[in-house]
């Protein structure tokens, strides 16, 4: 009975962290440095993967960007009004 039990809990560590190791890899994208129309250079920097939650971004209250330690200063529930043309 003891092995059962120490062979799940070593299953689930083991499911755990493989499920975290993937999360946090597919949540990054790179993006290539660039000139902008004004002459300015912007370095390559990393930034969370477009999607349609506004919780798991780095500039979201809560987050913390680990590339340069920064806290979210973003409110997730505050609504955004659409831009017409």
């Amino acid at each position: 009975m003891k092995k059962v039990v120490i062979n799940l809990i070593i299953s689930f560590l083991i499911l755990f962290f493989s499920l975290v190791s993937v999360s946090s890899v597919d949540a990054l994208q790179k993006v290539k440095g660039y000139t902008t129309k004004k002459g300015t250079y912007v370095a390559p920097y990393y930034k969370s993967t477009p999607n349609k939650s506004k919780f798991d971004n780095f500039s979201t209250k809560g987050n913390i960007n680990p590339f340069n330690g920064k806290k979210g200063t973003v409110n997730p529930f505050k609504i955004t009004p659409k831009k017409y043309k």
